[in-house]
């Protein structure tokens, strides 16, 4: 048997056991790619982050959920990063670049008070017509179709993973969804493994911009994911190009999204114009928590 030492960290927060719990495993050169998804497996959070070296940026970083890899995320990504940083693996570099199966994306570190504060770019805004029933969405999350949010678009979005952007009406209303994970594929019939993303404009923060939830795809092996690192990047992108396109750039907006989970996170989102297309990037920090031990067989 392996045994293989799993930190935890919490993203999107300075507060153990608030924000979103993601797995790190540094220098993971010598994992397969079966023995990763095992040890994410075993982990059982929504992403475990394997750190490892690259012949085309300065470090490479794979994501896996218990269930399969996914491109990019967000949480999983400030995690490594930070606990890269605070292991003296980063030398003193503050700007540098990961490979991840999304593209090679730019990161910038800053240290302020103590705190290490992570930016992380995202990938070039993408947005797909949902053409489904919006009474089987609704239904979906425990929602009747009046609770959606009629005058905004219901839209798939990716910065670098796909997810389903599902403007609600109040924050009441996503307060009591409860997802029907199980019907998520024969809804999304043009991206059926895409998550769900129900966000509003109300929210519990008076300085906030959106409040959100995430729910997983059941291939993922995860049911909701407390805060959403991708998903609340591509919220800047639907927010400058759906909710106010006469917006002054750049700007920055506060997600917030946990709190019904008892896990309250914020993300940074920063919008900007770049050629005929929005950039977007993110900031966070995150917080260690504990060591986790995972054993797999040779």
């Amino acid at each position: 048997m392996k045994t293989i030492i799993v930190h935890h960290y919490d993203a999107f927060s300075t507060i153990p056991n608030k924000g979103n719990p993601a797995g790190v495993v540094l220098e993971a050169d010598s994992y397969n790619e079966l023995e990763m998804q095992e040890i994410a497996k075993q982990v059982g959070f929504n992403e475990t982050a394997f750190a490892m070296k690259s012949d085309r940026a300065d470090l490479c970083i794979r994501y896996f959920t218990p269930g399969h890899e996914v491109n990019l995320c967000g949480h999983a990504t400030m995690a490594t990063i930070y606990a890269l940083k605070t292991n003296g693996l980063l030398e003193n570099k503050s700007m540098f670049t990961i490979e991840t199966k999304a593209g090679i994306l730019p990161i910038h570190l800053q240290e302020r008070a103590g705190d290490v504060f992570i930016t992380m770019q995202h990938a070039a805004p993408q947005f797909e017509s949902f053409n489904g029933s919006r009474v089987e969405l609704a239904k979906a999350i425990g929602l009747a179709e009046h609770e959606l949010n009629l005058d905004l678009p219901i839209i798939y979005g990716s910065t670098g993973l796909w997810t389903l952007l599902i403007p609600v009406r109040s924050l009441a209303a996503i307060k009591k969804m409860v997802p029907q994970s199980a019907t998520f594929p024969s809804i999304l019939k043009e991206m059926p493994k895409a998550s769900l993303h129900p966000f509003c404009l109300e929210t519990f923060d008076e300085t906030a911009d959106m409040h959100a939830r995430h729910f997983s795809s059941p291939f993922s092996g995860t049911v909701e994911d407390v805060v959403t690192g991708t998903a609340s990047g591509v919220m800047g992108a639907y927010y400058a190009k759906y909710i106010d396109n006469n917006m002054s750039l750049p700007k920055t907006l506060l997600v917030e999204q946990g709190q019904e989970l008892g896990r309250d996170g914020r993300v940074r989102v920063h919008v900007k114009q770049k050629e005929n297309n929005l950039d977007i990037s993110i900031t966070g920090t995150a917080v260690y928590v504990k060591k986790l031990t995972v054993k797999i067989e040779n």
